[in-house]
């Protein structure tokens, strides 16, 4: 699997959640190739490099939102509510993860974050362009249906008055 593929894999996995982008345990603990439960219990043991902008518990409500997105059955093995890590709390899962596999996943997902956010980079600049344009070009039409109202009466009215129009003959 080439590398580009592999990031546009992970990339799948963010979803916004809060206001922020993050990757949820289960997602995280396959592409680790750990159990959930233990990449959870390696946070637990280190919970003090995990502060509340770094990873946080979803609610119930976030869950039925995440479901409704990904298409995911109530039924499942969870007893309790999963993780979400921002970005910043995905870096530091290699470290108390220490394992190659973890280093080079974490690369992996640092990479898809920053496709992301240039990604939305582009697309402001998009926004940006098209509000530029409907600026410019706004009542343009109004100007364009007076040329068409013109050239129609320049047809419609007599050779005499045509003359006079277009700024021949006498006034």
């Amino acid at each position: 699997m080439s590398n580009l593929i592999a990031v546009e894999l992970v990339a799948t996995k963010i979803f916004e959640i809060r206001g922020k982008k993050v990757m949820l345990d289960r997602d995280l603990a396959r592409l680790y190739g750990v159990e959930t439960k233990r990449l959870n219990e390696q946070v637990r043991r280190n919970i003090n490099r995990f502060p509340d902008d770094f990873m946080f518990q979803l609610v119930e409500e976030e869950i039925g939102f995440l479901r409704s997105q990904i298409a995911t059955s109530k039924r499942g093995g969870r007893r309790y509510l999963p993780y979400a890590f921002t970005q910043e709390g995905i870096a530091m899962l290699s470290s108390v993860l220490n394992s190659d596999r973890a280093v080079q996943v974490n690369i992996l997902i640092m990479r898809a974050f920053i496709r992301l956010k240039e990604a939305l980079v582009n697309y402001d600049k998009i926004a940006i362009k098209i509000n530029e344009l409907e600026r410019k070009y706004i009542g343009h039409d109004e100007k364009m249906n007076e040329i068409f109202e013109a050239i129609k009466q320049l047809i419609a009215s007599p050779p005499e008055e045509k003359r006079r129009i277009a700024g021949f003959g006498k006034p």
